[in-house]
């Protein structure tokens, strides 16, 4: 499955797991809804409640359907770093992984190591589900404040990171998109992949 925008850039990385195996990454740079993403998850921004918010949690509740909120009922709620998911319901995408990113406070609170966290998480519950391909938004970078710089230094090297300690008791994710809402955020993603 791919998304539906060409990307800005793409790049193929050959990944060794933690076993020693070599697997072969693409990571994509898109301006794109993410919720129109034909993809086997996409990474909901969400609050701690999991029930709607404003932003990429809002569009992804709208466009899911009323199921999703019912759904994000019965998951009491998800801690800041942490990650839970759900069907996609009315999505193109098969699941939803939701994550709560942290507020940015200056940075002098563990917001790196929480972000961070939002990224493993999301990629430790993608393989247990046997997600091939994910997509993810520019997390905690709206409303919550992070700034987009340090917050994409951040995605891509988690992603790899998490990608890299990878056990092949999940799937082997193939392909992982960062969907940026604006041409500015997609600017800032595509410079620092390139420099990977």
């Amino acid at each position: 499955m791919s998304s539906l925008k060409h990307p800005l850039i793409q790049k193929q990385l050959q990944i060794t797991d933690a076993e020693g195996k070599p697997h072969n990454v693409t990571l994509k740079v898109i301006e794109a809804d993410i919720t129109t993403l034909a993809v086997d998850a996409i990474v909901n921004a969400a609050n701690s409640t999991l029930l709607g918010g404003g932003g990429v949690d809002g569009a992804i509740h709208r466009a899911a359907g009323p199921e999703l909120v019912n759904y994000c009922r019965t998951l009491q709620g998800c801690p800041t770093g942490e990650a839970k998911i759900s069907p996609g319901f009315n999505l193109p995408a098969k699941y939803v992984i939701h994550t709560v990113g942290p507020v940015w406070y200056g940075g002098e609170r563990g917001e790196a190591e929480l972000l961070a966290n939002c990224y493993h998480n999301c990629i430790k519950l993608a393989q247990q589900h046997n997600v091939i391909s994910i997509a993810f938004p520019a997390i905690s970078t709206g409303v919550y404040g992070y700034p987009i710089s340090d917050a994409t230094d951040i995605a891509i090297g988690s992603v790899l990171q998490s990608l890299a300690k990878a056990t092949p008791s999940g799937s082997v994710i193939e392909e992982v998109i960062f969907c940026c809402f604006s041409a500015s955020d997609a600017a800032i993603y595509q410079q620092k992949l390139q420099a990977i």
